[in-house]
């Protein structure tokens, strides 16, 4: 075979439909920044100057102005493996109905700062409050998910009179992963995750939240976490993700959310199983860990203004496999 035609056939292959979702997994990675810095959002980012255990931080946030606007605010809080980015098509359908939407990247995550010392859920939620403060709203809306919504259960508790409604988007934290799972140490989840492929990755993403969407729409996520091993402060931005894992593990929200008495709706994927840890508990325990749908609907029975919501056929990224059904349930609750 000719060089030409050699080369005609690797363009192809590398051009087809088959192999291009995969590319970001097999070739060389332009290092991003830990604070992503290379890698793109939708909407300008700004930077909120924090101080946490006595570091001076940024605190990275979107702020999205409607056209046309209804006079209320909405905030997105991310999850643990996902830039604030993913929030784009949601951002989009609350700015179509009127809402100011505010995006922050949590301190430790996206383009935030990473910092020395470790993750706390009553730390991030001050951080939120005080981005709040800082763009003079006094009330929102909170839209969470994953371990965005373990922050929720937080801020709702903490700051009742500064919540309107709060969506729980496939939250983690509806059960007490101590009951489960034994302690690890930190040096040996950094060890371990350091271990981990993008492939791998790729694998434990789709496996771990029962993901409904093509091989494509995953690869920013993979480019997300390891597009950033090639910069000099890859340690300390590791070192801040597993501090991210331990604060899920340590500091439970579960016994909390009963007790949340604005109005809550859970939107649940039907598929979605996620229960961080769950590799490390005992195998008998394993299979009951995750039952996420249950576990809301029970919670939301026990709540004085709650209801669960479970889309069929969808898994932890509700928001992008079922966004019309998303958009109905969301803006139904909003009064919109």
């Amino acid at each position: 075979m000719s060089y030409i035609l050699r080369a005609a056939l690797a363009a192809t292959l590398l051009a087809s439909p088959f192999t291009s979702a995969y590319a970001a997994d097999t070739t060389p990675r332009e290092p991003y920044g830990i604070a992503l810095e290379g890698f793109a959002y939708p909407y300008p980012v700004h930077l909120l100057p924090v101080i946490n255990d006595g570091e001076q931080l940024s605190m990275a946030y979107m702020d999205v102005a409607p056209e046309r606007p209804n006079g209320r605010t909405i905030v997105l809080l991310h999850g643990r493996n996902f830039p604030s980015s993913y929030w784009a098509p949601v951002i989009k359908m609350l700015s179509d109905a009127g809402f100011r939407v505010i995006v922050p990247d949590q301190i430790g995550f996206g383009k935030s700062s990473k910092p020395q010392g470790e993750l706390h859920f009553d730390t991030l939620a001050r951080n939120t409050i005080a981005l709040l403060n800082h763009l003079k709203i006094d009330k929102a809306e909170v839209i969470a998910h994953s371990l965005g919504g373990m922050l929720g259960v937080r801020i709702a508790r903490a700051y009742p009179e500064r919540v309107a409604h709060l969506v729980l988007t496939a939250p983690i934290g509806l059960e007490d992963y101590r009951l489960y799972v034994p302690p690890t140490p930190t040096e040996k989840i950094i060890e371990s995750e350091d271990k981990l492929t993008p492939d791998g990755y790729r694998k434990q993403l789709q496996t771990n939240y029962a993901i409904k969407l093509p091989p494509d729409a995953i690869t920013p996520f993979v480019d997300a976490r390891f597009n950033i091993k090639g910069s000099p402060d890859y340690p300390r931005w590791l070192r801040a993700y597993v501090s991210s894992g331990q604060m899920i593990y340590r500091e439970p929200v579960a016994h909390e959310v009963a007790l949340i008495t604005e109005p809550t709706l859970f939107i649940m994927g039907a598929d979605d199983h996620n229960a961080p840890g769950r590799p490390n508990a005992p195998e008998a325990l394993r299979a009951k860990m995750g039952q996420n749908a249950e576990l809301a609907r029970a919670l939301a029975a026990k709540m004085p203004n709650a209801r669960a919501e479970v889309i069929p056929d969808t898994g932890h990224l509700v928001f992008l496999e079922a966004p019309e059904k998303y958009k109905e349930l969301v803006l139904g609750f909003l009064g919109r």
